[in-house]
């Protein structure tokens, strides 16, 4: 969600406002907190306000760029990251889910949209992860999120698509969003960031996936992630580009409804994952319903 303002009354107890700023990490300036992805009961009060600010449901372009696609990697960070018991299936099964996300149906659901630098791509690239097993931030600052980021990554890609994924040992606790994407630039070179709390046993940030096919815990980052990615791909930094006249992005117009138990990525990975908003679809019909009845959510099944 870009435009934080027009719920900051009702959601001041969940998560403090962010600033929009130079966003380098050597700067004392807050990069912009965007595509928060709230909690289920946070998301209840968002779409309220939201609907109440906004007549069209569907996105429009305010003259940014897009991310063309999306170099990723993944940043592990906390000192429960060097125990294999909370590791679990966590790393391996990210990592599958980033390869599985290139060229994916799923991947598709967001290539409708262009920006001054040209339309979003389904291609991505997964580069690998790191392990920083010194204590982790809360997430509260995102330039702690982005001076990680440039600690751990110090050759970012130099197009300014690099999109890095901070996953943290910390609990939510009284925080009333899962998962949020920003932007920065680490020596000059723009880059997108995420940072992911640690969402074993947080019933406010779990999809409920039943499949049996990975541990809780994993269902629940994964299926942020897939948010926060599409997000951050449509609508990736200032001045911004596709979001709605409440200032919401594609992921939080489908936050927390699922059309199929599960999506297939294209390594035959299947994961429980919401669907991202398309215009497109929403105009045809051919969408299914978000929390609001708007069909205008795909999933690439």
């Amino acid at each position: 969600m870009r435009k934080l303002l027009l719920v900051s009354l009702v959601l001041q107890s969940f998560v403090g406002l962010a600033f929009a700023g130079d966003n380098d990490s050597s700067n004392a300036s807050e990069p912009e907190m965007l595509g928060i992805h709230w909690t289920h009961e946070a998301q209840k009060i968002h779409q309220a306000a939201a609907g109440r600010a906004s007549k069209s449901p569907n996105m429009t372009y305010h003259g940014g760029k897009i991310m063309p696609t999306a170099v990723m990697q993944t940043i592990f960070w906390g000192p429960s990251w060097a125990n294999s018991t909370f590791i679990g299936d966590k790393i391996a099964g990210l990592e599958s889910w980033y390869v599985g996300h290139s060229n994916s149906n799923y991947a598709k659901t967001v290539d409708e949209y262009t920006g001054s630098n040209g339309p979003v791509n389904s291609y991505t690239s997964y580069q690998g992860h790191q392990v920083d097993l010194s204590t982790a931030a809360n997430g509260s600052s995102t330039s702690a999120i982005l001076a990680e980021v440039c600690k751990a990554v110090t050759s970012p890609d130099s197009s300014g698509n690099g999109y890095y994924a901070v996953y943290t040992d910390v609990k939510r606790g009284s925080a009333g969003y899962c998962a949020y994407h920003s932007a920065g630039t680490c020596g000059g070179v723009p880059v997108q960031f995420a940072f992911f709390f640690n969402l074993d046993g947080d019933s406010g940030c779990d999809p409920n996936d039943t499949s049996g096919l990975h541990s809780q815990g994993l269902a629940a980052l994964a299926s942020v992630t897939a948010h926060e990615l599409s997000e951050a791909r449509s609508d990736p930094a200032s001045p911004g580009a596709w979001y709605d006249g409440s200032g919401s992005e594609n992921g939080d117009k489908c936050a927390w409804t699922f059309n199929v138990p599960l999506v297939t990525l294209s390594n035959g990975s299947q994961w429980k994952m919401q669907g991202e908003w398309s215009n497109a679809a929403y105009t045809a019909g051919t969408g299914y319903p978000n929390s609001s009845g708007q069909h205008g959510c795909l999933d690439g099944r």
